[in-house]
This record gives structure tokens, C-alpha cells and sequence, in this order.
């Protein structure tokens, strides 16, 4: 399997971490290098997929960047599971690459945004070694009657950053508030935040993102 092309962000040498961040439906790998430089953690790499191309059903069929199909924005509509687990395949590969190029297992943290943090979660829940962390934003839990079995042990214990605008009209906050429960009723440790924003990020998130890594890798609190 090729490696998805991505963007790459570095502040400080020696490199010890690695997060790998996924943007949301129809945006690219640069969409949150704004974002990961206003972080600008020491040593830690970012990387910064960029989705397929893909027709995407909810948009009548239009092609842009995806990392699955969408059928609904319904809570309980169908899921494209084929297309998430290949996503998950290629999430795998990111961080093996990761791996191969020196980074401990569990100094590498999965990100992601809507559609990517969808992919971020179901990752991280089912990866074979445990994990620094994973980070769930503006997003929710996909497959989730298959979590109970697909899940592993290696990521019970990974602490988990999930955060939503409570003025969020693309994935209401319910779905968030639902996604968490079925999470919390299978042991996981939540981080749980909400924002007074829309679909997005704010300020106050990345504050808290930031505190989030810096204390799950290992950096000093400043």
C-alpha cells in the first residue's frame, strides 16, 4: 500500500512524537497547518494527510477529498463501513511509516476534524499497539455497534480528547453527547468539552488541545 501524500510540520529536533492530524470533508492536509503552528509543540511531528478524491453521496455524487462515503448527516443512516475501514488501512500505514522512522507506539497521537475525527476515533480504538492519545473534534463515533467486538485492548486505557460547539448545525451536539456515552458505557477515558462555536475550531479548544498533548507526550506545561 502506497502511503496517503501529506503535509509535514516539525518545530524542534530531536523529533520524539508524532500526531497525525485528518481534516474534514472536501478540505486538504493544509487546512489545519494554521492551526498546528499556533501549537508549535518541541519536538513532535505533524502530519498532515490529505483524503482520496471520492464521490460523496450526501453531495449528489460531487468528487472532492473524503476519507468514506456519506449516504445522510442522519443519525442511524447507513454507513459506508468498506470505505472506513480502508481509511483505517491507510491510517495504519501512516503510522507505521511513523514507527519505521523511530517513534515509540505510544508517543503517537491520532487527530481529527468532523469526517477525519470520525476516522481518528474508530483508528485509535482498534490499533493492535497502544496509542499516546486520540483527539475527536466536531465529530462522532462511526460503527459503533461494531466497537464492542473490533475494538482492542491495546488502546483501552488511551485517553481520548473529544470536543463540539454546542452550536454546531452540521453534527448536532447530541450525536457527540451519544457518541460519548456508548464510549464512557465501554469503559474508554473521556476528556469531554463544549464550545459556544459552530463547526469549527476556537481559541479556547486549541488551548485546550495543546494542554492535552503536552502532558499525554510528555512535554513540559508552559
Amino acid at each position: 500500500m502506497s502511503l496517503l501524500d501529506f503535509v509535514e510540520i516539525s518545530f524542534s529536533d530531536p523529533i520524539h512524537n508524532s500526531v497525525i492530524w485528518l481534516h474534514g470533508l472536501g478540505a486538504d492536509g493544509y487546512d489545519f497547518a494554521p492551526v498546528v503552528r499556533e501549537l508549535a509543540l518541541p519536538h513532535t511531528r505533524f502530519i498532515l494527510p490529505h483524503a482520496p478524491v471520492l464521490p460523496v453521496t450526501v453531495n449528489q455524487g460531487y468528487e472532492m477529498r473524503a476519507w468514506y462515503d456519506i449516504y445522510s448527516f442522519e443519525p442511524g443512516s447507513r454507513q459506508d463501513a468498506d470505505g472506513i475501514h480502508a481509511t483505517q488501512q491507510q491510517i495504519e500505514a501512516l503510522i507505521a511509516h511513523e514507527i519505521e522512522r523511530g517513534i515509540s507506539s505510544q508517543h503517537i497521537m491520532l487527530v481529527g476534524f468532523s469526517q477525519g475525527g470520525a476516522i481518528a476515533l474508530h483508528t485509535a480504538l482498534r490499533h493492535q499497539a497502544p496509542l499516546a492519545g486520540a483527539l475527536a473534534l466536531s465529530t462522532y463515533l462511526p460503527l459503533a455497534d461494531s466497537l464492542p467486538t473490533g475494538r482492542h485492548a491495546a488502546n483501552q486505557a488511551t485517553p481520548i480528547f473529544m470536543a463540539h460547539g454546542t452550536q454546531d448545525n452540521i453534527i448536532p451536539l447530541s450525536r457527540h453527547h451519544a457518541s460519548a456515552q456508548v464510549l464512557q458505557g465501554l469503559g474508554y477515558a473521556l476528556e469531554l468539552h463544549e464550545y459556544p462555536m459552530p463547526h469549527s475550531v476556537c481559541i479556547e479548544e486549541i488551548d485546550d488541545i495543546r494542554r492535552f498533548m503536552q502532558q499525554h507526550l510528555g512535554l513540559s506545561l508552559t
